[in-house]
């Protein structure tokens, strides 16, 4: 019995050649499509799937610069965050974050740069008219004052302050500045249940790498916490 396999034609020199260049090419790109999804996956924080603080502050310069005065810069830390820890334990800790990165998320929309800085403290930048800040900033209060409920039923109380800065009241779109006037005025309403909007004032405060000078971790590290 013959056993030879007959080829469907003859495989020309220019076919061979693009079918040898296939083979590692298409290696190539699964490699480039699992290296842009590795990157991609560092940009944003693990526990609440916020962006991580470099590229946060890309993003929220970008902002600043194509949206100018429309935007509103917001900074928020949550309260009495220490305690749900100690007391509740590191699991429903990270629950609260989570809630909170998603809550921020929902809240600025998916134009936004929407951030966390470290521990429990977050940033926003986001296009807001100067007609609807007041409104929104006092949605975001409720929302983030909701109780968090963790996975085996029990409920956590929590809340958050926040303080926001916008160009047109400071004249600038420099985010540092932004973001200190921003993190003045929190600390100014601090567990007063309210969103505090910066004035000329608070850009005035000092500070380390923008953020107010004397919160916890930039007399140790020199830097913002």
């Amino acid at each position: 019995m013959n056993s030879t396999v007959r080829l469907p034609g003859r495989i020309g020199p220019h076919a061979l050649l693009i079918t040898t260049a296939a083979v590692p090419l298409t290696g190539w790109a699964l490699h480039v499509v699992a290296l842009h999804k590795r990157l991609a996956a560092t940009r944003k924080d693990p526990l609440p799937g916020l962006l991580r603080r470099d590229a946060y502050t890309n993003r929220a310069r970008r902002l600043l610069a194509r949206r100018g005065d429309t935007t509103t810069v917001v900074m928020v830390d949550a309260d009495r965050f220490k305690a749900v820890n100690d007391t509740l334990g590191h699991a429903a800790g990270d629950a609260v974050l989570a809630a909170f990165g998603a809550r921020l998320t929902a809240w600025a929309g998916p134009h936004a740069a929407v951030g966390r800085l470290g521990g429990d403290e977050f940033a926003v930048v986001l296009d807001l008219a100067a007609r609807r800040r007041q409104l929104r900033l006092e949605q975001l209060v409720r929302m983030l004052h909701t109780p968090v409920t963790l996975d085996d039923g029990r409920t956590v109380d929590v809340a958050a302050s926040i303080g926001a800065a916008t160009p047109d009241t400071l004249g600038t779109r420099d985010l540092p500045t932004l973001q200190r006037a921003a993190d003045a005025a929190l600390y100014d309403g601090k567990h007063s249940g309210r969103a505090v909007l910066a004035t000329a004032t608070h850009a005035t405060t000092p500070s380390i790498n923008g953020r107010r000078a004397g919160r916890p971790g930039t007399s140790v590290w020199g830097r913002a916490a």
